[in-house]
């Protein structure tokens, strides 16, 4: 049975301070106990939902069960149905981890069919075993952050990439590594300064909005350009 790291948030319900009996709190399904207090103080429920979305998904609950917990907490604490703004918390929180998990064991992005960040750290790691890092770079492309809804930021991002994907249209490793985040392995070669003012050109056209491009050197170490991968990683 897993744990949650919930904590109360400040209110000025009359009823937050109002708490589960024991035997309240023993009738909830497994893992609901901090949904069931919030839901029954009137504070942070969503915050509570959000973080047992996660749990959840990483213990191997279904979203449609960890849904039905929670439909059943809510009955039981209030006699009433979840809220939306609960429900699309605890979606919202488990459909991330689970896309990261897939993330994590797949090559391509199932969002944006562009490469994981994890696909394109071992492609990088490749380029140091072969002794050719001097002959490649990294081509950074970063947007101003995206909207919070997964889907419309997946969007965003499925048009980036095909804009990315125009200019470096061959082998180059094109790698999604954060919400607005592009990362291209590429060839450092005669090219590649023509090939960044052409990106920059087309996304500056776009209807996308102001994006910066620009270009990493790879380090001389296979392990210090996994730290600088981390760095370009965060958004």
């Amino acid at each position: 049975m897993f744990t949650t790291h919930w904590r109360r948030v400040a209110t000025d319900d009359p009823e937050a301070e109002r708490d589960l009996s024991s035997e309240q709190r023993a009738a909830l399904p497994p893992g609901f106990e901090a949904v069931g207090e919030a839901l029954a103080s009137g504070s942070g429920t969503v915050v509570a939902c959000e973080v047992l979305g996660g749990d959840l998904a990483r213990d191997g609950r279904t979203l449609a069960e960890s849904l039905d917990a929670l439909a059943d907490t809510t009955r039981q604490v209030l006699g009433t149905e979840p809220g939306f703004a609960e429900s699309r918390a605890l979606a919202t929180a488990w459909s991330d981890t689970m896309l990261g998990y897939l993330n994590d064991l797949s090559c391509d992005d199932p969002l944006t069919g562009l490469s994981t960040r994890h696909h394109l750290r071992s492609r990088i790691s490749e380029v140091y075993r072969a002794g050719e890092q001097q002959a490649h770079a990294l081509v950074v492309v970063a947007a101003p952050p995206w909207p919070d809804d997964v889907l419309t930021r997946a969007l965003h991002d499925a048009q980036l990439g095909d804009t990315v994907r125009t200019v470096f249209p061959g082998a180059e490793t094109i790698g999604h590594v954060g919400p607005g985040r592009i990362v291209v392995l590429a060839d450092r070669d005669d090219r590649i300064g023509r090939r960044i003012g052409l990106l920059r050109r087309l996304l500056d056209g776009g209807s996308l909005p102001r994006i910066r491009v620009w270009i990493e050197g790879l380090p001389s170490a296979d392990e210090a350009a996994g730290l600088l991968l981390d760095e370009l990683t965060r958004v």
